[in-house]
């Protein structure tokens, strides 16, 4: 197979031809690289890659999973794996290694999936998008190089809209997937709280929050790759609802049982969205209603959103302290200011400035979005939002760098006047989509957000292959040299 064929397959494809012996995982681990090798200087998503060992770990691989044995990426987020050394996009935290691998690690190893490199994320995945003196730099998108990737899993949605993997590892506290799938036009699903475990060293992520998944070309690449790492892990502190079959057969079934979809057309506080994002969210309510859905105007759910973005960067910044903390232990002295970012160093201010009080209020304002939103849909099967309120923005604009001199609490609002329907389903804990459905005149994707009751990956995954029958996505490449 050569890179070209590659290309134009998803992971489950893949997965076919290894099942039908056309090509063998060296094969399909060579286009992988060959491709990172060529397009990752332009934009810069790879760190930690181990190319040659994973060449001999892909020729001496035994078929199994739904994916049998292709190429994969893993995020550079702290992901415990004893292969490769995880720098969460600081210096501070420069190639930490583990002596064990995360449950997921070992559930993507039973998917068929064969990491052969980290992707690149900011400091602490703690920005929309991704850059990090650590990893040299920006990461840029694929679409148009003077745009973010978004972030954090930015280096993850670069290269799968580079083709260099059809699925890679992603993660999402505060629209981690959601913001760079939407920034690189590929499909991005953050699961309910509790679907995917974080063990076996972690119970929870950014006090519920955040959950590992997947960024993909397709949305049954997403579905297969749920139900590979989805399921409850003994001891966890949080359950999702268990499923009620597969995802895959879910986004298989040809028949459409017709649903009743909600739409957001405002943002609280009056937070302005683009004509583009709008016009994005059009389109998505002409394919559904095509589809034969009801589609309902809904208000934003009454929360104080102030006080949202508050919460929500208190307990960003409660949990720089402890993941600073840590590392001082393990080192045995110190931190240096010049080994955090600048907004980062100034969250670590703010973070010891916190008590106990603050971080049980911030915790109880997240629950108070999630019961928001559970009576806002009473009556739907689902919400569409825009993705984000802007198209993608400049490399710099929520870099951590501090170049404009922004404080921690002034960036926070910055990234919540720009990711503003995504942080809000993190503090909900419930599942929600991004999908690359409506492109510009200069082929920029524009994004709309899919998002489920607590519990329903089921239902997103359905509509969301609906609206990819409907409007298929994957023949929008990017244009390399």
């Amino acid at each position: 197979m050569n890179t070209g064929d590659y290309e134009n397959h998803d992971g489950l494809a893949l997965a076919g031809l290894l099942e039908r012996g056309e090509v063998d995982s060296t094969e399909l681990m060579d286009c992988a690289i060959a491709l990172a090798e060529q397009r990752n200087p332009a934009l810069n998503f790879l760190i930690h890659s181990q190319f040659e060992t994973s060449r001999r770990i892909a020729a001496e691989w035994a078929p199994r999973g739904a994916f049998r044995g292709i190429p994969f990426l893993l995020k550079d987020s702290g992901f415990a794996h004893r292969r490769f050394p995880s720098s969460i996009g600081s210096r501070l935290f420069r190639d930490t290694v583990f002596d064990f691998d995360a449950t997921v690690a070992n559930r993507f190893e039973s998917a068929g999936f064969i990491p052969f490199a980290r992707t690149t994320v900011p400091e602490l995945c703690m920005a929309g998008t991704t850059d990090a003196a650590r990893n040299g730099g920006a990461t840029l998108n694929p679409w148009d190089r003077r745009l973010s990737a978004g972030g954090s899993s930015g280096g993850a949605a670069a290269a799968v809209a580079a083709r260099v993997v059809p699925v890679a590892h992603g993660s999402d506290g505060g629209g981690s997937i959601r913001i760079p799938a939407a920034c690189c036009g590929v499909y991005g699903l953050k699961p309910s709280r509790g679907r995917v475990p974080m063990g076996p060293s972690r119970g929870e992520g950014w006090a519920g929050m955040s959950t590992d998944g997947v960024l993909s070309i397709s949305v049954r690449d997403t579905a297969a790759a749920l139900d590979a790492i989805g399921g409850y892990e003994p001891g966890a502190p949080y359950a999702a609802p268990p499923q009620a079959g597969s995802y895959l057969e879910a986004v298989r079934e040809q028949h459409i049982v017709p649903m009743r979809v909600g739409v957001l057309r405002r943002a609280w506080n009056g937070i302005a969205i683009a004509p583009e994002c709008d016009a994005a969210v059009d389109f998505t309510v002409s394919l559904l209603e095509g589809l034969g859905h009801q589609v309902v105007e809904l208000a934003p759910p009454p929360i104080d959103y102030d006080g949202f973005v508050h919460a929500h960067g208190s307990i960003l910044a409660g949990n720089i302290v402890v993941a600073v903390h840590n590392r001082m232990k393990v080192l045995g002295r110190v931190v240096r200011e010049d080994e955090l970012e600048p907004v980062i160093l100034d969250g670590w201010h703010v973070g010891q400035a916190l008590d106990a009080a603050a971080y049980i209020d911030a915790v109880s304002r997240l629950h108070a979005v999630g019961r928001a939103f559970a009576t806002a849909m009473a009556d739907v099967d689902l919400l569409l939002t825009p993705t984000l309120t802007q198209l993608p923005c400049p490399v710099d604009y929520l870099s951590l760098a501090g170049g404009d001199r922004l404080g921690f609490r002034a960036y926070r609002q910055r990234a919540a006047s720009y990711s503003t329907f995504l942080p809000v389903i993190n503090g909900a804990g419930i599942p929600a989509a991004s999908l690359p459905l409506h492109w510009t005149d200069r082929e920029i994707p524009v994004a709309t957000q899919l998002i489920g009751h607590f519990g329903r990956e089921d239902t997103v995954l359905t509509v969301s292959a609906q609206l990819e029958r409907a409007a298929p996505w994957a023949h929008h490449r990017p244009k390399f040299g």
